[in-house]
C-alpha cells in the first residue's frame, strides 16, 4: 500500500495566514511537562482524526528536554503518514525545549511574530557524583555517566540538526552558540534562514 508522500513537499503553498496567526489547532503554552504532552498528544489525535492541516502556535519558557522530543516525534509521523502540511508559528518565547518542537517541522513551515524570540542552548545537567569504595566500583559509576552525557549530546545533536537543515547556520557554528546559550530575535532568525517568514 503507497504510503501519503511527505507534507514537508506538500507545505510549499504555504499556510492559511488566519490560521496560522489566530485559529491554530494546537497550542503549546507554558512549560513543557509531562502534562503538556499529554495535552500535546490529545490535541494531536483530535487533528489526526479529522481532515484540516496540521496549524501549532508554540509560546513556551521551555522545560523537559525527553517531553519536548516526544513531542517532536509526533509531529514528525503526522508529517509524514498524513498526507497533510503542517506549520508552526512561535508566538513570544520559544525557548529551549520549545526549540526542538519547531525544529520537527522543515524550515520552510516555521513561522515566527514579530517579538519572538528563541533561545538556543545546550542540555542542563546538575547533578553531584560521589565516588566512594572500589576502585572499579567507581569507575562503573564513571563509564555509566559518561555513557549518559554522550546519549545526551546525540540526542541533542539531532534535534539541532532538523533545526539548521536549509539554513545559513551550520551545525558546529549553532553548537557553539548553544554553548553560552544563544538568543534570537525573528528577524536574526530569518536572517540565518532557520524560519520561513516573520508573520503579523
Amino acid at each position: 500500500m503507497d504510503r501519503p508522500s511527505p507534507s514537508n513537499q506538500q507545505s510549499t503553498r504555504g499556510p492559511d495566514r488566519h490560521r496560522l496567526l489566530l485559529d491554530p489547532n494546537l497550542r503549546i503554552h507554558g512549560l513543557i511537562d509531562d502534562r503538556a504532552v499529554m495535552n500535546f498528544l490529545a490535541d494531536l489525535k483530535e487533528v489526526r482524526n479529522g481532515e484540516n492541516d496540521l496549524y501549532v502556535e508554540i509560546d513556551t519558557p521551555g522545560g523537559d528536554a525527553d517531553g519536548a522530543r516526544r513531542m517532536a516525534l509526533e509531529i514528525k509521523l503526522f508529517l509524514k503518514h498524513s498526507g497533510r502540511a503542517g506549520y508552526v508559528i512561535g508566538k513570544n518565547t520559544v525557548y529551549s525545549a520549545g526549540i526542538t518542537v519547531l525544529a520537527a517541522f522543515p524550515k520552510s513551515s516555521r513561522y515566527l511574530c514579530p517579538q519572538a524570540v528563541l533561545l538556543i542552548h545546550e542540555r542542563r545537567l546538575e547533578k553531584n557524583l560521589v565516588l566512594n569504595g572500589p576502585i572499579r566500583g567507581c569507575l562503573q559509576i564513571i563509564r555509566e555517566q559518561l555513557a549518559l552525557l554522550q546519549t545526551a549530546e546525540q540526542l541533542e545533536d539531532e534535534g539541532f540538526a532538523d533545526l539548521v537543515r536549509g539554513s545559513r547556520f551550520s551545525l558546529d557554528e549553532l553548537r557553539d552558540h548553544a554553548m553560552n546559550s544563544c538568543y534570537l530575535s525573528a528577524e536574526k532568525a530569518l536572517e540565518l534562514e532557520l524560519v520561513q517568514d516573520i508573520a503579523d
